[in-house]
């Protein structure tokens, strides 16, 4: 009986448990501690970083190349379609007050004149409506310039309607006309041309950022790789491990061809700025200023002397365009800074401008005087001749405008080009950065090997 029971005892037992192999963290951690592990780890590691150096050039220098793009063929033009809009409506107000004094006598080119004004603003609106990228305070300017650009044309038909009447009230309604240009369409024209000057200004910084996080990781790439190196030679006694040597070219070709790039496009991009930006903006708003005072020069004499308000206004823009410090050329020192080959015409503008001063100043004396019609003719006459004011104005716009293409050229030259210069450098970082993580891995396998 007592063999059953034992047998019995034996057979119900519980067995042992069987014994459980090392978790995949713990192989791992075997696996690492052997020197082809170790080897494998740092092959990782190594093509790891190559690759995020070269991801992160790739990203940067694709980034700095689509806002350089932008400089000049999106916000640049933008910019100087903006200041375009300004100076066609301050044009198109001097002409209707110039038109508005002739009466019947109005050549057709003033008249063809106030409506190529009136026409291209209209235009250029609606290509910067399409094209403004979804900014809110340039879609507000062009939404405003579009509900009162056609109200102010009627006001100035109106008042040409009445004047060629003969009734006086013709005159209040250009006037009325003039203080909606004055008062809402230009400040709305204003605000839209310093949004657009603000964006390409941030495009510029975009595309002039220095990529320190892509140089910072292709430096730690490069010491990574001379560090392992030194490490293989000091364990294997080898001089040379031809794919960490080839991996090292590679990262050292790609750092400096994205400092080299980006010096270069820094540099072509700073020349745009200097020699056509910079001095444009100051050009854009010397012909303004200009444009206004010559709408007020022809509004004072539509008011025939029933306010000095006009009279205030030359003599405050007068003042801003030879004196103010916002002007950081001033009308005799726009030339100094700019393309040589807006110099020619400048110097030609200052002479025009100086004459155009002179003229009005003569107008101005006989219409104090009392001899409103010799000021009318000195100011402007229906045969248009040299002789007077209006003659001088139009004569230095003419100037100024040649000098305004000299520097748009100018622009366009240095800064044509600068983002193809950035996108090479992003396909050759992509490149590179491939062919080193690929050299890197291919130089620790030939030292694996030789653990087979």
């Amino acid at each position: 009986m007592a063999a059953p029971a034992v047998a019995q005892a034996q057979a119900g037992a519980v067995a042992p448990p069987a014994t459980r192999g090392p978790g995949p963290v713990a192989r791992l951690r075997r696996a690492a501690a052997t020197p082809p592990g170790r080897l494998r780890a740092a092959g990782a590691v190594l093509a790891a970083l190559v690759l995020l150096f070269g991801a992160v050039a790739v990203w940067q220098s694709a980034h700095r190349s689509r806002a350089a793009g932008q400089v000049v063929t999106g916000s640049g033009p933008l910019s100087q379609d903006a200041a375009e809009i300004y100076r066609r409506l301050a044009d198109a107000d001097a002409t209707a007050a110039a038109g508005f004094l002739l009466a019947g006598d109005e050549p057709a080119e003033v008249r063809a004149r106030y409506q190529d004004d009136l026409a291209t603003a209209s235009r250029l609106i609606a290509e910067a409506a399409g094209r403004s990228g979804g900014s809110a305070g340039a879609q507000h300017s062009l939404s405003e310039l579009n509900r009162q650009l056609p109200r102010y044309a009627g006001l100035v038909e109106t008042a040409r309607a009445i004047n060629r009447q003969g009734l006086p009230l013709g005159g209040a309604y250009l006037r009325y006309a003039s203080d909606l240009m004055q008062g809402t369409v230009l400040p709305e024209a204003q605000r839209l041309a310093d949004a657009e000057s603000a964006g390409l200004d941030a495009d510029y910084r975009t595309a002039g950022a220095v990529p320190w996080t892509a140089l910072a990781l292709g430096v730690l790439a490069l010491a990574a790789l001379g560090r392992y190196q030194v490490l293989l030679f000091r364990r294997t006694n080898r001089v040379f491990n031809p794919g960490l040597l080839g991996a090292s070219l590679a990262v050292f070709t790609a750092v400096v061809w994205l400092a080299a790039g980006t010096a270069t496009a820094n540099s072509d991009l700073e020349t745009s700025r200097r020699y056509g930006t910079r001095p444009l903006r100051d050009l854009d708003l010397v012909r303004i200023e200009a444009l206004q005072a010559h709408t007020a020069e022809n509004l004072n004499l539509v008011a025939r002397g029933a306010s000095d308000r006009y009279t205030k206004q030359w003599d405050d823009l007068v003042r801003k365009l030879d004196e103010s410090p916002r002007f950081p050329g001033s009308v005799d020192r726009l030339a100094i800074g700019g393309p040589d080959s807006a110099t020619g015409p400048l110097n030609d503008a200052a002479q025009q401008y100086a004459q155009w001063q002179a003229r009005h100043k003569d107008a101005a004396a006989k219409d104090s005087a009392g001899d409103y019609e010799a000021a009318l003719r000195a100011t402007l006459t229906p045969r248009g001749t040299d002789a007077t004011a209006e003659a001088a104005f139009r004569a230095a716009d003419a100037k100024w405008a040649l000098a305004a293409q000299a520097e748009q050229d100018a622009f366009a030259r240095a800064a044509g080009g600068v983002d193809g210069v950035l996108a090479g450098q992003a396909v050759a970082a992509g490149v590179l950065s491939a062919l080193a993580a690929g050299a890197a891995l291919r130089g620790i396998g030939r030292r694996l090997a030789e653990y087979r």
